[in-house]
């Protein structure tokens, strides 16, 4: 197999790196602090990401986007892993899903988006339906020549910064070995609708400034024009469109895990005890090879994903796997680093406590450990009839 890089590729990720250093980094030390994005320091870093060609990378070039194949998309969201995750996400990547809208919802939703003019959020996960999505109680009645659509969405992610979301809800029901299940329809709502609120959720431990949200609708009414596809096809749209939000995990967590591996060496190279540097002894030595190994493994496994999502073979198994792993990894990465730095780990002079805590969310969001555990393991066991 042949794992070089194109030198577009390498350019990419060189241009996105230099992108990370001179205009997010900076402010990350503020945004932690404030927990807040301030908005005209938002306003600026997405007019630069404009100018530098780096927004809307994911999107096709026929519509205004980069059109970027997987492999580079998993080299940009790489580099922009290394830095605060409130930051990185102002370098848009619309919802993918976006794709799929038609007609007069390509005008006043998706090349908007594309073009920086408007921000959308996605609004899957319920109080009462996180990982079993089709258990979702949020509804959306028909009437006449519109939809009805009431309940509750929590664990939105920076809804406070979108203009529009992408909404799920139940709007029927159907017989299934497991007993009734919703069926599912995704709508395109305007956040700032009549009968729309939204909150700002509980405080979080993982990344800073980059906000959870409560999305409450009562009695908005939704024109049949802003459905996203068919009635009952939002389950499948999910599959279709954002099975690429795991590798961006992935690839993500790559970024942060080398970012943190690079602070770790450079500390047990420099820190001294017992006069010499720490790094001599075993004990920190070691465990130093181990973070290394499960990195390339991790970014391995990441960019294989990738490759065989551009060659047409990317399976759920295989995101499942890179997306399990390098969550996973980075979590372990962060607790040996931090072990490392010893006191001083934990003390927010220094930014390994910040990547401790953000790491923690990534075994979680867009489908938790087990979840992916649970896709790897039917993937194997299905074709055994078990």
């Amino acid at each position: 197999m042949d794992f070089a890089l194109t030198d577009e590729q390498r350019l990419i990720a060189e241009t996105v790196s230099a992108f990370v250093t001179a205009e997010l980094d900076p402010h990350a030390d503020e945004v932690e602090r404030l927990d807040e994005v301030p908005d005209q320091l938002a306003r600026s870093i997405r007019e630069k990401a404009l100018a530098a060609g780096l927004y809307a990378a994911n999107m096709p070039e026929e519509i205004g986007g980069g059109g970027l194949d997987a492999v580079s998309m998993t080299l940009v969201e790489r580099e922009l892993g290394k830095t605060s995750f409130a930051l990185q996400s102002l370098v848009a990547r619309p919802s993918n899903i976006l794709q799929a809208c038609e007609g007069e919802q390509r005008e006043r939703y998706l090349l908007p988006a594309v073009r920086g003019e408007r921000h959308d959020c996605l609004a899957m996960t319920e109080p009462g339906a996180g990982s079993d999505i089709r258990s979702m109680r949020a509804s959306a009645v028909r009437s006449g020549d519109a939809y009805v659509l009431d309940g509750t969405k929590h664990f939105i992610s920076h809804a406070d910064m979108a203009d529009f979301a992408v909404v799920f809800a139940a709007t029927g029901s159907e017989e299934t070995a497991h007993g009734p299940k919703s069926l599912i329809t995704a709508f395109l709502v305007d956040l700032d609708a009549p009968g729309v609120e939204v909150r700002r959720g509980s405080d979080c431990v993982s990344h800073r400034g980059y906000h959870q949200c409560e999305l409450a609708f009562t009695g908005c009414r939704i024109p049949v024009s802003q459905r996203l596809g068919e009635e009952g096809g939002g389950f499948a749209l999910m599959g279709e469109w954002l099975g690429a939000s795991r590798l961006q995990v992935a690839a993500t967590s790559v970024g942060r895990a080398r970012r943190i591996l690079d602070l770790t060496l450079q500390w047990a190279a420099e820190r001294e005890q017992f006069g010499r540097p720490v790094g001599r002894f075993q004990g920190v030595a070691f465990p130093l090879a181990d973070m290394a190994t499960e990195l390339e493994a991790a970014e391995l496994l990441t960019l294989r994903a990738a490759w065989k999502q551009d060659n047409g073979g990317m399976t759920d198994r295989d995101a499942a796997m890179a997306k399990l792993y390098a969550s996973e990894a980075l979590g372990r990465i962060a607790d040996q680093a931090l072990q490392t730095f010893g006191g001083m780990g934990l003390m927010a002079e220094l930014p390994i406590e910040r990547y401790w805590r953000d790491a923690r969310v990534e075994r979680i969001w867009d489908g938790t450990s087990e979840i992916q555990r649970h896709i790897i393991s039917r993937s194997l066991l299905r074709p055994l009839g078990a």
